[in-house]
């Protein structure tokens, strides 16, 4: 069984994704920051200069932020001066938020918010010189299905790199990650969103994805070659990079 946020309703895990991040939309940001003490926006950052050395001596004309959410991931891409950066998401809700920040940041013209699945991308072949998700593949419904839809629309020679939570590993970060994760985020999540699921789920998504080696062999079996994992914060979180062959 799939690890769903409403577990009392009879609807996929896609509907349900959907369903919380339109919920919780308004606070979302609020509540990234605060929960992670501000570190998550660090993440992004070392993820897009990863990217970078990957890409590296090229710089990405064209890139895709998967499970974009508001939008924060496509932001940070801005500093690799891409023509175009298509954001896509399940949430409107979520995209009508990120809309919003990009208005009023004046780069609405290079960031586009776009509805879509990711597991099914209305997206042509081999469109993009670069594929970047944060914080959403745990959400996929099916990890493989959407993973080969990310390698599918990722130009020959382009790279992937995913930001996603991950399961510390070292006593004793493992027990005090674990006692946060299960007490104090939901109990944050439950007051500041008002939905007590969202921040149920989240502990519960990390605990059930298969991270670190397991994900790069998923990486793999969509395509994916020269794979690589660094864990970041004691493995609280992982940047997974993957190319794809020129």
């Amino acid at each position: 069984m799939p690890v769903v946020p409403y577990k009392d309703k009879d609807t996929s895990k896609r509907e349900q994704v959907a369903e919380m991040f339109d919920t919780i939309s308004p606070k979302y940001d609020l509540l990234n920051h605060v929960l992670s003490g501000g570190i998550d926006i660090l993440w992004r950052k070392r993820a897009i200069r990863e990217l970078r050395k990957a890409l590296a001596p090229k710089s990405p004309r064209r890139i895709l932020d998967i499970a974009t959410g508001t939008g924060d991931f496509a932001l940070e891409a801005l500093a690799l001066k891409p023509e175009k950066i298509v954001g896509i998401d399940i949430s409107e809700g979520m995209l009508s938020v990120g809309r919003e920040k990009m208005k009023k940041r004046g780069v609405d013209n290079v960031i586009e918010m776009r509805s879509g699945d990711s597991e099914g991308l209305p997206l042509p072949d081999n469109d993009f010189d670069a594929v970047i998700v944060a914080f959403g593949v745990r959400n996929f419904e099916n990890l493989l299905k959407g993973l080969t839809d990310m390698y599918r629309v990722t130009r020959p020679g382009g790279v992937c790199v995913v930001l996603e939570f991950s399961n510390p590993r070292q006593f004793p970060f493992k027990q005090l990650y674990g006692f946060y994760s299960r007490t104090i985020l939901p109990l944050i999540g439950r007051v500041v969103s008002k939905d007590a699921s969202a921040y149920t789920y989240l502990p519960e998504s990390v605990q059930a994805f298969p991270d670190g080696p397991d994900f790069l062999r998923s990486y793999e079996a969509a395509g994916f070659t020269n794979t690589k994992w660094i864990p970041l914060t004691f493995g609280v979180a992982s940047i997974y990079i993957g190319h794809k062959r020129a």
